[in-house]
């Protein structure tokens, strides 16, 4: 028997030599894996990761629910590209997202769907400046977690999606093509350029042109500061409040650049700097989630959103068998033909979900994997899309919390549960703070292990 005391390291050893810094990845040495705890904000256990990636236009249900409760013995048609990770999943039946539904505000279920999806809340319906909506599950941990590392949140999509106009029956674009909220005013854009989303995460690696970038930063935005003064005196007191709502967004910019300066600095890994957006779709798909990995694996940032395509895209999808646009496919009528072609839409956007899982399970970090120390959420805030419901919606969680989830089962849940309830479940597991998160009434019970 070894009786030899190990040494301790900290999560943020750095390698040094010859004028160069280097990340070093999770070792033994660093302490077990455990769930998220106080040890873990010390740096000596690793971490919890969460995501959420987002589908449109519902899916063909009949092709997505396991027949039986319980344990996961075989999936149905939808979900068989997870055949391998069975053990890795859970199917949650039964959960609702009721602020996705009218409350008397007449069509735009799309728009409704996306933007509560992780807010809980029913958004207002505009199609103008008076957006309103609640703040998402992710960037309710990206405000307590996300000092923690340079990035609070990554926001990214498939798809590109305007922040002004009417794109549903009267919702603003805003509503139906974003899916993360900082505030109830304050909607988080996605990037869809891998690129654009490399250098975000890692720095274009020139150390000169990422000096002059942050200078530039710099000085617009204090450019903006004293423009924005003499603005103010000429404005009413709701813009006032408006421009003031601004300049508290440009302070929290300020203050994590402050802070990203403080951190030690985060090594490129070996990955081709992607050129821009491929023409293929699924290689788009799948290069993003390749930058979620590497986000997570590095520690750049440990909450995500990817939004796959806008809710109530038309994208037609040849390359799957489904040369009609998916949104007019998900109005099928009971068509037989047309519910053959959503069943592969469906399975063509599973198959990336298990690309995505099978990168993370790929990585090894202490005992486990970062698949083990994640919690990756997939699904859609409409169930059926020709009947635009938003109950019993088709929602997977993979991961295993770090310990604390126990994957591998589908759970059904009474009528009406609020999907909600699953995200501060999901909280609690990053030792967040959040008693509650827009129609939310409690936890999820059974995500556990026995």
């Amino acid at each position: 028997m070894n009786l030899l005391k190990r040494e301790t390291l900290s999560r943020r050893t750095l390698l040094r030599g010859l004028g160069t810094v280097m990340s070093v990845p999770w070792l033994e040495a660093m302490g077990p894996v455990t769930a998220w705890s106080a040890e873990a904000k010390a740096g000596t256990v690793a971490p919890c990761r969460m995501a959420f990636l987002y589908v449109p236009n519902g899916v063909n249900m009949a092709d997505w629910t396991p027949a039986e409760d319980g344990v996961l013995r075989s999936l149905p048609p939808t979900l068989e590209p997870l055949a391998a990770l069975r053990e890795e999943i859970l199917v949650l039946s039964g959960l609702t997202a009721d602020g996705a539904r009218p409350h008397g505000d007449g069509g735009g279920d799309h728009a409704r769907a996306l933007s509560s999806f992780l807010t809980g809340a029913h958004p207002h319906k505009t199609d103008g400046l008076q957006i309103r909506n609640g703040i998402s599950v992710d960037q309710v941990a990206a405000a307590q977690v996300g000092n923690r590392t340079r990035l609070g949140s990554l926001e990214i999509g498939g798809e590109a999606g305007a922040m002004a106009g009417n794109c549903d029956s009267g919702y603003s674009c805003v509503y139906s093509s974003t899916m993360a909220w900082r505030s109830a005013t304050q909607p988080l854009p996605k990037e869809v350029n891998p690129k654009l989303v490399f250098e975000r995460l890692f720095g274009s690696g020139q150390s000169a042109e990422k000096g002059r970038r942050e200078a530039m930063r710099r000085s617009i935005l204090d450019y903006v500061r004293e423009d924005a003064q003499d603005l103010t005196r000429r404005l009413g007191a709701g813009d006032a409040r408006k421009l003031d709502e601004y300049f508290t967004a440009v302070r929290e910019i300020e203050l994590r650049i402050e802070q990203a300066a403080k951190l030690p600095p985060v090594t490129v890994p070996e990955y081709a700097v992607p050129a821009g957006i491929p023409a293929s779709y699924e290689e788009h798909l799948r290069i993003l989630c390749d930058l979620m990995v590497l986000a997570f694996q590095t520690d750049v940032t440990r909450v995500s959103t990817f939004v796959l395509a806008n809710e109530g895209s038309n994208r037609p999808y040849p390359f799957a068998g489904a040369s009609e646009g998916h949104h007019d496919l998900s109005h099928h009528g009971g068509d037989a033909a047309k519910q053959a072609k959503l069943r592969q839409i469906n399975l063509f956007h599973m198959k990336q979900f298990a690309y995505l899982l099978g990168k993370l399970a790929s990585v090894r970090e202490g005992d486990g994997t970062l698949l083990d120390h994640s919690m990756i959420a997939y699904g859609s805030a409409i169930a059926d899309g020709n009947a635009h419901n938003h109950e019993d919606l088709p929602v997977l969680l993979a991961g295993r919390g770090c310990g604390t989830i126990l994957p591998g089962r589908h759970l059904r849940y009474g009528k009406e549960t609020p999907i909600a309830n699953l995200w501060v479940s999901m909280l609690r597991r990053m030792e967040v703070t959040a008693e509650k998160l827009g129609d939310s009434t409690g936890t999820l019970p059974g995500l556990e292990k026995a």
